[in-house]
This record gives C-alpha cells, structure tokens and sequence, in this order.
C-alpha cells in the first residue's frame, strides 16, 4: 500500500486556510474514520501525533 499523501492533502490545506469552509469542514468529519488517516497518523511518531491531533484538536490521539 502506497504512503498516504495526508502531509499535501488538499483537503487539509483547506481546513487551514478556512476551517468553517465547506471543504475544511468535510476533511475534518472525513479523518474520523478515514484508513489513510489513521495509517498516517501510525506512521508518526508519538510527539508528531501529539502536535496534530494538538493543532487539529483530535481527542483520540491527545489520550
């Protein structure tokens, strides 16, 4: 299985540019279940985890 492209995701960038726009706000229901996301997240280490699910204020990964 190829790496996940979640770092350039575009739909990511969205959600930073404007988190209350239409497409940030379907990337951030979408990492909720998304394989990919979670893969990518695996992939990081724990600091790294730390400091999106920090940024993104994911509670699954603060624990």
């Amino acid at each position: 299985m190829p790496e996940p492209g979640c770092a350039n995701c575009a739909f990511r960038a969205k959600y930073d540019n404007k988190p209350t726009s239409f497409l940030g706000r379907l990337w951030r229901w979408h990492i909720s279940f998304c394989p990919g996301w979670k893969s990518y997240m695996s992939s990081l280490s724990r600091q790294e985890q730390m400091d999106i699910a920090q940024k993104y204020q994911i509670k699954k990964y603060l624990l």
